[in-house]
């Protein structure tokens, strides 16, 4: 039986499948149904999938495992069926494997942000993981791949759930976008020698913005890197055609990337969203013949950034200063107009410094109502009566890149103060049509903005 370790041993190119998601919607399965729970409902068609792949000549099969962890499933209902689902996806992929192809059990992110950007905790996530592991190995993969993950803390604890129950290889494939970063912000440079710390036996890129992306990738990595490479990038990008998305890239022109994917010094190259047998047997042809690359890699120690020491409370702001003594202190809440005239909210926030009131909290869109915004309302005040104020700042109207940039202009403007909170939802005010963002909560805020204060994003 051709295993994972096998491919590893000797210093030849392998080539590995491609799309499972792609191959089922062409069958006519649906977007809507769990495509993971079709190991158990529908084995027959998954493991034809496989065959074809094989006969391509994938030496390498992925479980269609990709969303097969309790909180995806959970989704559906099938968190309790984890482990079954995963022991079988690994026996169908197994059978059709036969003496020709290793087996990988696949495992893909969780779909929740994790500490520090959401409330699952990385002890939650490596036990979340390692329920799928469970049932990967129970079904007989001889290897695993970590694939598209964004946030290497993420990958990082899929890895030990996995190092926690066998010592099998590890492909660690991370996803970058058209800057050529992770959706963190992470280059190439610095994740490659973090996966490598962490115990990847195979490190590389997949899925992300096309070959091109991959390639500049992988020739970023190989710089950085001592172990074999990988890579599996998407068909392009999708296009819309009529009802439906349309990945445009052909077997020939993928093909003609994989060869020079493998110059830049891949071992393992194969497709992933939009590829097919046909994309993966032209990929075989055209790289059966080279050999990888061999390139001097310059020694780096993982580069995490240390940041910068905090500003102390008590330096912060008049407030932090009065908490940092330990002195009692009195907030009173200004709610922001639903006009354009804060005259009246400055003669009321007049009253409250006249009587002592050491700040004034300013909520934001409180019970959904839609007001004068807390961040100019909180600027104005502090300008035009010289009080200080706390922010309310919600995560219900904003995404994450809109709340970033939101908190940038507001600490260059001079806003020391902040409450942090998840925002009512939209159906309790007056417009429950409208949509909201959640993009993050007020837990994974408040670590951002807690990095943000170290200098760190």
């Amino acid at each position: 039986m051709l295993t994972l370790r096998d491919l590893l041993s000797d210093s030849r190119v392998h080539v590995a499948d491609g799309a499972m998601g792609t191959m089922l919607y062409g069958r006519g399965v649906f977007l809507n149904v769990c495509y993971d729970e079709l190991n158990l409902k529908q084995p027959d068609l998954v493991r034809d999938i496989h065959r074809e792949y094989v006969r391509a000549g994938a030496e390498l099969l992925e479980t269609n495992t990709f969303g097969a962890n309790p909180v995806k499933l959970a989704t559906h209902g099938l968190a309790g069926d984890t482990e079954r689902v995963n022991s079988a996806a690994a026996g169908l992929a197994r059978e059709a494997a036969g003496e020709r192809a290793a087996v990988a059990g696949a495992i893909g992110p969780l779909g929740v942000r994790i500490e520090p950007y959401g409330e699952m905790s990385v002890d939650e996530a490596r036990h979340a993981f390692a329920r799928q592991v469970r049932g990967l190995l129970a079904g007989g993969v001889d290897g695993f791949i970590l694939e598209t993950f964004s946030d290497i803390a993420e990958l990082g604890a899929a890895l030990q759930a996995v190092r926690g129950q066998c010592d099998l290889p590890v492909i660690a494939q991370m996803t970058v976008g058209t800057d050529g970063r992770t959706h963190y912000g992470t280059d190439p440079e610095v994740f490659g020698p973090e996966l490598e710390a962490l115990g990847s036996d195979v490190i590389g890129v997949n899925c992300s913005v096309g070959p091109h992306g991959v390639l500049e990738a992988i020739e970023k990595l190989a710089r950085v890197v001592s172990v074999p490479l990988s890579a599996q990038p998407n068909a392009g990008l999708p296009r819309e055609v009529g009802d439906r998305k349309i990945y445009m890239a052909s077997p020939e022109y993928m093909a003609s990337y994989a060869r020079r994917i493998v110059e830049a010094g891949a071992r393992f190259v194969g497709g992933c969203c939009g590829t097919t047998p046909e994309h993966i047997r032209a990929i075989r042809g055209f790289v059966q013949s080279v050999s990888p690359r061999h390139v001097h890699v310059v020694a780096a120690a993982p580069q995490h950034s240390a940041g910068v020491e905090p500003v102390p409370l008590a330096a912060r702001s008049r407030l932090g200063s009065k908490l940092a003594e330990g002195r009692f202190i009195t907030t009173v809440e200004i709610v922001p107009p639903k006009g354009v005239d804060p005259a009246p909210m400055f003669t009321q926030v007049r009253q409250l410094k006249a009587a002592g009131v050491d700040a004034v909290n300013v909520p934001d869109g409180p019970r959904a109502q839609s007001r004068m915004g807390a961040l100019l309302s909180a600027l104005m005040i502090e300008r035009e009566v010289g009080l200080e104020a706390v922010v309310h700042y919600a995560c219900r109207d904003r995404n994450l890149l809109g709340m970033l940039s939101d908190l940038l202009g507001a600490s260059a403007a001079g806003i020391r103060n902040l409450l942090i909170v998840t925002g009512d939802p939209p159906k309790m005010g007056p417009y429950p049509e409208a949509t909201a963002v959640f993009d993050i909560d007020s837990i994974g805020l408040t670590n951002l903005v807690s990095r943000l204060n170290r200098g760190l994003d």
